[in-house]
């Protein structure tokens, strides 16, 4: 038993024309439209909603709007649901209701589970030659002219308090330690078997709740690529990426979200099992990023944004100084 992911991330917002057209951009399928709230999914069903700051029922921020109000996650089954309704029913804030129990972590996010909506998704995907393993034979590599996100695949949050927030996502739902900043973060996992990280924590030096970004898995690379370039023809603003995690080894790219913090798509992703051993890693820059290109990638000259546009020349072809 564990948890398999996340179902549904709730943001609440004061722009919703504005958070409509991003998440479009982005990929996501609107598949629900009230005058309060906007309903968003992912290739495989993981649904993305947005708020008007006073829909009533709406859960409280960590921060003023707009932000994340509530984070969704998947079970397997209604035995499983139960197991952790036990776990959490003595919680603050805990409900149950439609199909979902739910609480307030430590942090004061509004947590809930369900018996995931998720559908499994046969998606092709680009091959990678690398010099021991040849898979892709008389196949070029895809190039995307847009992304289209499978799920949501992590949540990354500012905490006061590290160590209590960490200690319930363990105890209460059964996550597991992939690595840490020592008393400063820590990557967690749903499960022994997964991806590096579901839910990142992070307690900044100056120590404040809030949400840092939501991350969106695509196919591979290529997608991490076109995505990010279709988002800067469309005019949003990068943050920083394209670059690559040392830490997950994840290709990211960063982008402002009118929803609230950052959305990144990411891909190529560490695969961890219990026999990982978590490390300790002082945080740094080059511990963020092993590389990373500040401000994107114009997405119609297919350069660094302010460098020169390309000539069609070959790169042979100048003259000699």
């Amino acid at each position: 038993m564990s948890v398999l992911g996340i179902d549904e991330v709730t943001f609440g917002a004061t722009d919703l024309p504005k958070c409509r057209q991003f998440f479009l951009d982005w990929g996501l399928q609107l598949v629900d439209e009230q005058s309060d709230q906007l309903v968003f999914e992912s290739l495989n069903g993981c649904r993305v909603l947005v708020a008007a700051s006073d829909k009533p029922g709406l859960p409280a921020g960590l921060e003023p709007d707009p932000t994340l109000r509530e984070v969704v996650w998947g079970v397997q089954d209604e035995s499983d649901l139960q197991t952790y309704r036990s776990r959490i029913e003595s919680e603050p804030g805990f409900v149950q209701a439609d199909g979902r129990i739910g609480c307030t972590d430590p942090n004061g996010l509004a947590v809930r589970l369900q018996v995931t909506r998720k559908r499994a998704v046969d998606l092709e995907c680009a091959a990678l030659n690398t010099w021991g393993s040849r898979k892709r034979v008389d196949q070029p590599s895809p190039a995307y002219e847009r992304a289209t996100p499978i799920e949501v695949g992590h949540v990354v949050l500012f905490v006061t308090d590290l160590k209590s927030t960490t200690d319930f996502y363990i105890q209460k739902l059964g996550f597991v330690l992939s690595d840490q900043y020592p008393e400063r973060g820590s990557f967690l996992r749903c499960s022994p078997e997964g991806g590096h990280h579901d839910l990142f924590l992070l307690q900044p030096p100056q120590s404040r709740k809030g949400l840092n970004h939501v991350a969106f898995a695509v196919r591979d690379i290529h997608e991490v690529f076109g995505g990010g370039m279709n988002m800067s023809r469309l005019g949003w603003e990068t943050e920083l990426g394209p670059g690559r995690h040392p830490i997950s080894s994840a290709i990211f790219w960063y982008f402002v979200s009118p929803a609230g913090g950052l959305v990144e798509y990411y891909t190529d992703e560490d695969e961890l099992t219990a026999s990982w051993k978590p490390r300790d890693i002082t945080p740094g820059p080059t511990v963020f990023a092993e590389w990373a290109i500040k401000g994107g990638i114009d997405g119609n000259t297919r350069r660094q944004k302010q460098a020169e546009a390309p000539t069609g020349q070959f790169m042979t072809d100048r003259p000699k100084s």
